[in-house]
This record gives structure tokens, C-alpha cells and sequence, in this order.
């Protein structure tokens, strides 16, 4: 039986491996990228794959096209207009949003999707580029269960884990509770590991015990030993956790919910910007630390 066809729209350091892992399971893929370059190195790693020069033409014809770009306003670029992937898919197709958004544009994607015969999922993805690579993702889906069933087994192909939370937007809702989540983790991590480091603690020792303990955390296997090390050149950059407490932080303000540490949290990253870490990833918030209080 014939894999269903797919598009994927953004081959950035997450698109990139997910649509790789598309072409490995079978599934025939066409791309598209803003930078076309990158889509035409993506094709050359990946014989039998095809590009295209526009959203539409690499929707047309799909049974699912894929879309992981970086913010709200790219994502309308590549999905609406004249050629944007809703003007060139078919009836009965699922479009796919990996990107991490607002509720409110999937719900504005939702329906104009649905006015086009169209089904609709804004799916966000935890894991980082580590998880995309490796096929491991956590996906959470908002959606109708139909557009779900259709499109869960075809994101199976790199994620571990793909969930329906509930309709248009609880993708996106869910995503934020996921990112504020961890920015409080990394900020414990770094207030805790900078204390240990000024108490004149062996931080890898410290790392050893706790780990074991009710102290654990991905954050701590993770990225516990590269914070000591004072290495930021892994995973989520801090750019984009101001772009996605921004996220929350509006979202927020909507439903009412209380998020001061998220808040604060979000200040210590913009000193990061300040400091020229845009591109650090998230743990660097142990490098504002390590100024000292008079700094």
C-alpha cells in the first residue's frame, strides 16, 4: 500500500530532520524552504525527494502538508495568499503546524483551513533539535479527532509521543505550559548550581547526588554538566524563549492566570540579549549569575 504524500514548509534545525525522517519511512516528500538553497541541499541528501518555489506548488497534491517556521507572522506567509499552501491543497488534505505560535493564528488557520475543505492540527513538538534528529519528539496536537487519526500515524514517524489535547489551539496552549515549565527548571538549576560553585562545592559531585534525588530533572541530565562547564552552544536559543514567554505572557493576560516567575524569568533572559547571548541556549541563565550582585 502507498505511503500518503507529503509536503514539509521550513527545513530549519527542527523542519530540516523531521521531513528527513519523513523520506526515511517511505513517505514521498516535496519541500520548501525561504531559503532555497537549503531546500535544494535537502534534496541532495535525500534522493528521491523534490522541491518547490512556492508553499502552493509543494502543497499541491499532498494528502499532508507540514509546516514548522518561526513565529506567527512567518507561519501566515507560507500558509495564506496566493501562494501559500492553502491555495494548493486539495480537499480532504491535513495541514500540520509544528510551529510554536499563538492559540489565536491556529485558530485563524483553523478556519480558513475548514472554509477551504481543509482539516486543520497545530501540533508543537518538545524534544529540541536533538529530539528532531533522533526521531523522538513529543507532539501536542489541537485539532478535530478525524484530521488527528488521519495525521497521528504520519507524525509517528519522528515523535514518541503524539497527543490530541483538544480542539484548534490546545496544541499551542499546551506548548506554553511546557516552556514555562521549563523556564522556571533552568532558572532553580542556575541559581542552585551557581550557589554550590560559590560555596565551594565540587559541581559535578553535586550533580552526582542530587541527580539521584527528588532534585532530578531533564534539565539537570542534560544540561547540568555543560552549565558548569560554561558551554551554551546546545539546544533552544534564548531568542526564541523570549519569543515563546512572550507567547505565554500574552496568553496570560487573556485567561487571567498568575505567572511571576515566567515573568521574571523573561527580564533575566532580555539581560542575557543585552549581554550578547541571543544565541546561547536556555541554561545560560547561570552566566548572568556568575556577574555576581554588584556586577
Amino acid at each position: 500500500m502507498s505511503k500518503p504524500v507529503t509536503a514539509f514548509l521550513g527545513l530549519g534545525v527542527m523542519g530540516g530532520p523531521m521531513a528527513g525522517h519523513l523520506h526515511r519511512h517511505g513517505h514521498p516528500v516535496t519541500v520548501f524552504n525561504r531559503t532555497t538553497r537549503r531546500a535544494e541541499d535537502w534534496v541532495q541528501q535525500h534522493a528521491g525527494g523534490a522541491f518547490a518555489p512556492t508553499p502552493r506548488e509543494a502543497a499541491a497534491g499532498a494528502d499532508l502538508v507540514f509546516c514548522c517556521v518561526g513565529n506567527d507572522d512567518d507561519l501566515r506567509s507560507v500558509v495564506l495568499g496566493e501562494q501559500g499552501a492553502l491555495a494548493g491543497m486539495k480537499r480532504g488534505a491535513v495541514l500540520v503546524d509544528h510551529t510554536t505560535a499563538s492559540a489565536a493564528v491556529a485558530r485563524e488557520l483553523h478556519a480558513e483551513a475548514q472554509a477551504r475543505g481543509v482539516h486543520f492540527i497545530d501540533a508543537p513538538v518538545s524534544g529540541g533539535q536533538a529530539g528532531a534528529e533522533k526521531g523522538q519528539l513529543a507532539v501536542m496536537c489541537g485539532g478535530d479527532q478525524a484530521a488527528f487519526d488521519i495525521a497521528q500515524p504520519v507524525i509517528s514517524c519522528f515523535a514518541k509521543a503524539v497527543t490530541l489535547m483538544g480542539p484548534s489551539g490546545s496544541g499551542q496552549l499546551t506548548k506554553m505550559v511546557n516552556q514555562l515549565c521549563i523556564a522556571g527548571l533552568v532558572q532553580g538549576l542556575a541559581e542552585a548550581l551557581n550557589f554550590a560553585q560559590r560555596a565551594g562545592l565540587d559541581g559535578e559531585q553535586v550533580l552526582g547526588v542530587i541527580s539521584k534525588g527528588a532534585a532530578q530533572s531533564w534539565q539537570m541530565e542534560n544540561r547540568g554538566s555543560t552549565m558548569l562547564a560554561d558551554k551554551f552552544d546546545f539546544g533552544f536559543a534564548v531568542d526564541w524563549m523570549r519569543k515563546d514567554l512572550g507567547l505565554c505572557l500574552d496568553e496570560a493576560r487573556r485567561n487571567g492566570a498568575l505567572l511571576p516567575v515566567a515573568a521574571l524569568v523573561d527580564q533575566f533572559y532580555a539581560e542575557l540579549q543585552t549581554m550578547g547571548g541571543g544565541r546561547w541556549d536556555t541554561s545560560s541563565l547561570i552566566r548572568r549569575l556568575h556577574r555576581g550582585p554588584t556586577d
